[in-house]
């Protein structure tokens, strides 16, 4: 007998489209730097990078698939989309560049609240549908907040800044969130 597993479209057996460019995307921004090494000496990647950016590109990547299954409503997939990646920019940015100064400044610790907050918020909703948009929220004016004392008002303007602009990934996942939560209140 043959088997019947296809590509794109819908059914048991088919592979969405979605799921083959995610990961297929994945895979091509990890080997993105590993090419990049042979023709640039420039790009120098070791081996605990590369663990490290697997890592992180697989949770983001298991989380979206999470967060396909569990949500129908476009809001709140959305709105976890948006999470998702604010979520993997902070960490990976605070990781390996620092939001604040260089990787070694121990402000970047404070950005560990910031995922916390989202992470608890994600899972208290289960408990009420309310509690994720005000996560996010918070998750957002507390990054906020850390850019201004520690970026612009301490001592580095341009990871200040982009502290800032990053913080407005939390507060679209949380509009998104409030909106989903709004459209499942008329419904139910």
């Amino acid at each position: 007998m043959m088997n019947n597993i296809g590509f794109g479209g819908s059914g048991p057996r088919r592979i969405p489209v979605w799921r083959i460019l995610g990961w297929g995307s994945a895979v091509m921004l990890l080997l993105t730097p590993l090419v990049a090494m042979q023709f640039n000496h420039e790009v120098h990647w070791t081996e605990p990078d590369f663990i490290i950016a697997f890592t992180i590109i697989g949770i983001t990547g298991a989380l979206v698939e999470l967060t396909i299954l569990l949500t129908y409503n476009p809001f709140s997939r959305a709105g976890g989309f948006v999470a998702i990646l604010a979520g993997s920019l902070v960490f990976w940015s605070s990781l390996v560049i620092g939001m604040i100064g260089d990787e070694g400044n121990s402000v970047n610790l404070l950005f560990g609240l910031v995922l916390l907050i989202a992470i608890f918020g994600a899972w208290f909703s289960s408990l009420h549908r309310n509690v994720l948009p005000a996560a996010m929220l918070t998750a957002g004016t507390i990054q906020c907040a850390i850019g201004l004392l520690a970026g612009i008002w301490g001592s580095d303007v341009r990871g200040g800044v982009f502290t800032i602009l990053l913080s407005t990934l939390w507060w679209l996942s949380s509009l998104l969130f409030a909106i989903a939560a709004k459209h499942r209140g008329r419904a139910g």
